[in-house]
């Protein structure tokens, strides 16, 4: 499974960097560019699969942006982030060929529900998520490991698909709590919950931990 990738295009220099910790810290691989030029030339090169796109840019705007992305063909989902929230500036976004719409300042929360509704559009659902012997169903949220079933809580559930999501790799604490509890937990809480997941899941334990970081599925 390969991980979602953000373009961020926002002449803003904070709150480019706000965006790619954001980002980052939810599991998504974020590119920034810092004008309308530099973002088509991105969006030419790394196909990502998402883009957030500044409206007020001087030069190529992100109106001018999106039409032209619209122009090539290219169906990639585009959220607008702008400082003008009336209708008529909506309308044109809509009409400039964005997927959604999102005034500043906003909260992180919704912008990464937002980001997770964009990037669920147009692609095939993932029906099962699976590593060596262990599954986990989407659509039933059942897991099984060796042909065993499993029963987990929902929260352990979505913690077992986040660190399916990203095998072998290290899932922090932060991207856990930014995902799962939308920023309302603390470490000891997902480290409960990892506990109690590796209790589970059985042995050979399948999940390890990597200090002060995070955590490790199949190393």
């Amino acid at each position: 499974m390969t991980i979602p990738s953000v373009l961020v295009v926002d002449d803003d220099a904070p709150i480019r960097r706000m965006l790619r910790r954001t980002l980052e810290a939810a599991g998504y691989a974020v590119e920034l560019a810092a004008d309308g030029g530099a973002g088509l030339t991105a969006v030419e090169r790394a196909s990502p699969d998402l883009i957030v796109l500044d409206v007020g840019m001087p030069g190529l705007d992100g109106l001018a942006v999106c039409r032209r992305v619209r122009e090539r063909g290219l169906a990639t989902p585009v959220l607008l982030l702008t400082a003008r929230d009336a209708l008529v500036d909506r309308v044109a976004g809509l009409d400039a060929g964005a997927d959604d719409y999102l005034v500043k300042p906003f909260e992180t929360e919704e912008l990464l529900a937002r980001v997770r509704a964009l990037l669920r559009r147009g692609r095939p659902p993932e029906t099962m998520l699976s590593l060596g012997d262990l599954q986990l169903d989407l659509t039933t949220r059942t897991v099984t490991r060796a042909g065993q079933a499993i029963s987990l809580s929902m929260r352990e559930a979505d913690l077992l698909e986040l660190l399916l999501l990203h095998p072998r790799r290290v899932v922090t604490r932060e991207q856990a709590i930014a995902q799962i509890w939308q920023g309302n937990a603390h470490d000891n809480v997902v480290d409960r919950y990892v506990s109690n997941l590796r209790r589970k899941l059985g042995e050979p334990s399948l999940i390890d931990t990597v200090r002060g970081v995070g955590f490790v599925l199949g190393r």
